[in-house]
């Protein structure tokens, strides 16, 4: 007789994607606070009365178990465990962007604890209507950081300290190198001090500062995902709102 099977319950977590499996069941992506990304085998949960059907809801927070040992997991509970406003119009665009960031950018089952309370906290932002672009760059910049990805905002690949009147260019794998004096009108390659700056306090008090960083970290994030394309970014920059 083999031994039991490993079963995890009440796990706080948040609803990524799903997609329909068989005939009434759904696979489902969760990124959870302790175990990161999990994918599991809702069963059942396209039936009518099913218990799970009016739970398995995206930008809401849940209790979450599930058993099994193979990546693909079954949920054996979901429940609904507090109220987070739903995003609307923009805001929606933009938490499904933030979900498809976590489904592309993070591996399964790497727990990320201090990404989730700032998925947690951008999903707030995002329903209490917040402007859209300081959440996203500051999910955006966590996420990078949290991953390995960002660069140094302290110091530049001299080992300078970053200077808010200097201007950088982003350099894959090294940094941010200073720029050369009258460089700065040639296209959209460099980033002041100042941005990098706000980058590293989560705020920007310019319309400038907020543009470059807007550039900087769609091209870092790019380069991380190698190729991969972000059916949501897409649709917010067709609109004009990323």
């Amino acid at each position: 007789m083999g031994s039991p099977l490993p079963r995890i319950d009440q796990q706080a977590a948040f609803l990524l994607h799903s997609v329909p499996y068989r005939e009434s069941s759904l696979i489902v992506d969760l990124f959870t606070r302790e175990h990161g990304r999990i994918a599991a085998v809702a069963k059942g949960a396209r039936r009518p009365h099913s218990a799970l059907r009016g739970v398995l809801l995206q930008f809401q927070p849940l209790s979450a178990g599930w058993t099994g040992r193979s990546e693909l997991r079954t949920l054996t509970a979901a429940q609904w465990v507090g109220g987070l406003a739903n995003p609307q119009g923009d805001a929606l665009l933009c938490a499904f962007y933030l979900n498809e960031l976590l489904m592309k950018m993070l591996p399964r089952e790497d727990p990320y604890p201090g990404l989730y309370a700032a998925y947690a906290q951008a999903l707030r932002e995002l329903g209490e209507g917040a402007p859209l672009d300081d959440t996203l760059r500051r999910f955006e910049w966590l996420l990078l950081r949290e991953t390995g990805y960002a660069p140094d905002l302290d110091c530049d690949t001299d080992d300078a300290p970053i200077d808010p009147a200097r201007h950088y260019h982003w350099q894959p794998s090294a940094g941010f190198a200073v720029a050369e004096p009258g460089s700065e009108g040639r296209g959209g390659a460099l980033v002041s001090g100042e941005t990098l700056q706000s980058l590293a306090a989560g705020s920007f008090d310019s319309p400038r500062a907020r543009t470059q960083a807007k550039y900087l970290t769609r091209a870092i994030l790019a380069h991380h995902l190698d190729g991969a394309v972000l059916n949501t970014r897409q649709i917010l920059i067709d609109l004009h709102k990323l």
